[in-house]
């Protein structure tokens, strides 16, 4: 299968990088903090979702903005102890793109998201953040604001994500979704292609635009 787009558009946490020790740390101790028990916690998904949502299930609503800047210090002070790495694949493939052609669309606030990127080495161009939004994922806004800043079609974008509200996202804008199989189990995952990882894919970039396709 090859699949041919002209902007590719990645998810930062489960898809390039892995942060989970860091997420499981923080939020745990922000939990606590808050008074929160283990039974309420468990019940919330986490992943792939802007804290503030996740704080607003949680919380009154007059607790969520000071309970937002607590987890965003928490886990922004965390990434120096090590709970962040580069996924398998990820410098390869993003090391063969232009730089005007992907994106990286976070439900991270940006200051977070930066500092998660810069531990590893990654720089994008264009990053959109849960501060340049205001409906997350998988609400389709985030995918079709990365679309429109690097002035591409939507229809010729491929979202690649780790997570069920990630991808339907990326269906809801129009563009073709490859899923990762690095926090779900792939049977969970609705997309067009269903790898591990991203070592799976190789890049073509031609003339006419980028070409992915699974490594034999």
């Amino acid at each position: 299968m090859t699949i041919h787009a002209q902007a590719l558009l990645f998810d930062n946490d489960g898809t390039l990088v892995s942060s989970l020790e860091s997420v499981r740390r923080c939020w745990t101790r922000w939990a606590v903090e808050y008074g929160i028990t283990a039974e309420e916690f468990g019940r919330i998904e986490l992943h792939g979702r802007p804290a503030a949502e996740i704080a607003a299930d949680l919380l009154p609503a007059h607790v969520v903005p000071q309970a937002v800047a607590r987890i965003e210090d928490l886990e922004v002070e965390d990434v120096p102890d090590g709970g962040v790495h580069l996924l398998p694949g990820t410098e390869d493939l993003l090391g063969a793109l232009p730089a005007e052609r992907w994106a990286v669309v976070t439900s991270a606030t940006r200051r977070l998201a930066e500092a998660r990127l810069g531990a590893v080495g990654i720089l994008p161009k264009t990053l959109v953040a849960a501060d340049d939004i205001t409906r997350g994922k998988p609400d389709p806004e985030p995918y079709l604001l990365a679309a429109r800043t690097l002035g591409v079609d939507p229809a010729h974008c491929v979202v690649f994500e780790d997570a069920p509200a990630g991808l339907q996202a990326g269906r809801a804008a129009g563009m073709t979704t490859v899923a990762l199989a690095t926090t779900h189990r792939a049977h969970e995952l609705t997309a067009d292609l269903v790898v591990e990882d991203l070592s799976a894919l190789s890049v073509l970039v031609t003339d006419a635009g980028m070409e992915i396709s699974v490594r034999p």
